[in-house]
């Protein structure tokens, strides 16, 4: 089994697609072993996003992902990054597939409706920025 990290980002979440992407999650075999609402401080976002630090989207994608509440979750299953990845779709709604997250509930490119690991050491750090290994059930 794998774990990986998927967010429901606060532009899904004010327009209450939070629900019907959990249920698609658990719809494709995912299991949720860590699950949390809140509302991360601009100091935080940043903080998750430093690989970014210093690209011309850094403020605007720190200062959205701050905006308002957001859904963090540890997702496991066989091959979650890859599955959780195909799931959610392209970073541009508008080259998502049919039927995934982001077409579905993406608006545009910077307000593409969740985050994603996309890779074993990514998804160790997104976890363990999010969940103390006492949370993760």
């Amino acid at each position: 089994m794998q774990r990986t990290l998927g967010i429901i980002k606060p532009d899904a979440f004010a327009a209450g697609h939070a629900g019907p992407i959990l249920a698609r999650i658990t719809a494709e075999g995912f299991r949720i072993v860590g699950l949390k609402k809140l509302t991360l401080s601009a100091e935080q976002a940043g903080a998750f996003y430093h690989v970014h630090r210093g690209k011309g989207f850094f403020d605007d994608l720190t200062g959205f992902m701050s905006s308002g509440p957001c859904v963090v979750m540890a997702l496991e299953a066989t091959e979650a990054i890859s599955g959780w990845r195909r799931l959610m779709g392209a970073t541009n709604p508008a080259d998502a597939a049919p039927g995934s997250l982001r077409q579905e509930f993406g608006t545009s490119l910077g307000r593409n409706a969740v985050h994603g690991s996309d890779a074993d050491d990514t998804a160790a750090f997104e976890i363990g920025f999010f969940f103390s290994g006492l949370e993760l059930l």
